[in-house]
């Protein structure tokens, strides 16, 4: 998906065609509903022949003189919906209600004679999205003209008048096509994104994409043939229950708190002022974060929400910023409202709960990220940065912000309420679940973890795992060095990464959640010993996980 023009030689030795929904068809100015539970929802211009005689077993002259007249046609597809069902080699991901889209009028072959050129329509395309082209060309770029199409579609099938021919998708004008590279991807179209279509000699379809609702969710069934999940429990002290939802933890502070802590199981904070609050993060989808904010009404309607901390740019703690009223002044440092501008899109880890990456992986990124729904998330950034540090005033209190990073990300914020005794340490610490270092120095986390510590805070709210105290930063202070030192010692050892990971000891750390992140952990060490080691990119990187818990967490 995304690997652009380059086909397998069965494209070239017969015309590919699939049969879509014909029972529903949607005009060429009316809203475009997006494909219940995708977040990946893309448009694909094509010209359509529409058939007006009946016949079977048809030549190539005599289907193109079945055709009636051309059209354009929207090939709307839901793309992550096509990642999952393809893996089963059947699908319905392009037969939806909203997955066809003709008009605006039926013209007839000897109207566009003008443009025919070696028996084959040469008509100019241009596909735009709010106003901005995103690909143009023309329709002699078929592999294969209408005729070869219906002929071979006829072998053994009777087709009818009214049936309704694909051209194909016109090179770059679908948003698949321009995945590569990600950082110049324009997106997945959202709710309110206009689509408009241009082909010469046929008019112009324009169109709004609307959102669906989310599906009725159906039963998983168990694979017999799998592995059981032997993930275990969260195994730290808590000082407070660690269950789901809000605890207070000092005087008109609270923990929102979402076991067991791992992946996207993320914690957030409220600290309330007179008459004001302060949200510390939010979490990884629409319908967490607004359970979260419920939550937090009977609190927040006497003290609201004025001003927003994202500790950090990870979607479990940004993926909800599109709930909170446009009054509330979103803060973040620098750095992390500059990776939330220039990261990829929070629909593009549908990828990751989708894709076929084997046994092992794909079952392991599913049981991990499966809970979670990355459709219809909108980023808001911060409205204010700062540097390295910020006091707030919040309705008679003072609340400290503090940039301690780059060490989880490229910039980690802590929020310390000193009058509270309270310290929200985002994902500077994981508690009872294994720290994984995205951006690094791991010396740096360290040095964070010796600031926190200086703070002086009884009370500290991690990232993800139960409320802590010093205590909980000493063992993830602990846990670092000890990598650091292992990883330093194989890479001096002259072991590569993938013998490396094998030979580290983790030690009293090994019952800890997630422990396969140590081959993220010791990938970061090795960069920053020899900046040359391979670069590995995000899924690549998951996979190595998944591979390594398969060996070792049993």
């Amino acid at each position: 998906m995304g690997g652009g023009r380059v086909l397998m030689d069965t494209w070239y030795r017969i015309p590919a065609f699939y049969f879509a929904c014909p029972s529903t068809v949607l005009g060429p100015y009316d809203d475009a509903p997006t494909a219940p539970g995708s977040a990946w929802q893309d448009f694909e211009l094509e010209i359509a022949a529409v058939i007006g005689t009946s016949g079977k077993d048809l030549t190539v002259e005599q289907a193109e003189r079945s055709i009636i007249g051309y059209t354009i046609f929207n090939d709307w597809s839901a793309r992550d919906l096509q990642m999952l069902e393809g893996q089963l080699r059947i699908g319905q991901a392009k037969g939806k209600d909203s997955g066809i889209t003709l008009g605006p009028y039926l013209v007839t072959p000897d109207e566009l004679e003008p443009y025919c050129r070696g028996g084959k329509l040469s008509l100019r395309v241009i596909a735009l999205v709010n106003g901005t082209v995103i690909g143009s060309g023309s329709t002699a770029q078929m592999d294969w003209s209408f005729g070869e199409v219906i002929a071979y579609a006829s072998r053994g099938v009777t087709l009818t008048p009214g049936d309704v021919f694909g051209s194909g998708t016109v090179p770059t004008c679908t948003l698949v096509e321009h995945l590569r590279p990600p950082e110049s991807f324009p997106g997945w179209l959202h709710d309110g994104d206009v689509v408009t279509l241009q082909v010469e000699g046929l008019g112009e379809t324009r169109q709004t994409v609307r959102t669906s609702g989310t599906p009725f969710p159906l039963a998983l069934r168990p694979n017999p043939d799998a592995e059981p999940d032997r993930r275990g429990v969260n195994p730290a002290p808590t000082r407070v229950p660690f269950t789901r939802g809000l605890h207070e933890v000092a005087d008109r502070v609270w923990a929102w708190t979402l076991p067991d802590g791992g992946y996207g199981f993320s914690n957030a904070g409220l600290v309330a002022g007179d008459g004001a609050s302060l949200l510390v993060d939010t979490l990884f989808d629409l319908a967490l974060t607004r359970e979260m904010l419920a939550a937090m009404k009977p609190v927040t309607e006497r003290a609201p929400i004025t001003d927003a901390l994202i500790t950090h740019s990870n979607g479990d703690h940004t993926h909800g910023t599109q709930l909170l009223d446009r009054s509330v002044r979103i803060i973040a440092a620098k750095g992390t409202s500059e990776e939330i501008e220039h990261g990829p899109a929070p629909e593009m880890l549908a990828r990751i709960q989708t894709a076929d990456l084997g046994p092992v992986a794909t079952r392991y990124l599913r049981d991990r990220f499966g809970h979670f729904d990355f459709s219809g998330i909108k980023l808001r950034n911060a409205d204010l940065t700062f540097d390295r540090d910020l006091a707030i005033e919040l309705g008679g209190r003072r609340v400290d912000l503090l940039n301690l990073g780059p060490a989880h990300t490229t910039a980690d914020s802590v929020v310390h309420v000193a009058d509270a005794g309270v310290l929200f340490a985002g994902d500077l610490l994981f508690i009872g679940c294994t720290p994984i270092v995205w951006a690094g120095p791991i010396a740096n986390w360290v040095a964070a973890c010796d600031a926190m510590i200086a703070l002086d805070a009884p009370t500290v709210v991690p990232g993800h795992g139960p409320v802590t105290g010093p205590d909980g930063i000493r063992a993830v202070r602990g846990y670092l060095a000890h990598i650091a030192e292992q990883a330093e010692a194989a890479y001096r050892k002259g072991l590569s990464l993938p013998e490396a990971v094998e030979t580290i000891d983790l030690g009293e750390y090994a019952s800890w959640l997630d422990s396969e992140r140590v081959v993220v952990n010791v990938y970061q060490r090795y960069r920053e010993l020899d900046p040359d080691t391979p670069r590995q990119d995000l899924l690549a990187l998951l996979v190595m996980q998944a591979e390594w818990a398969a060996r070792h967490c049993t």
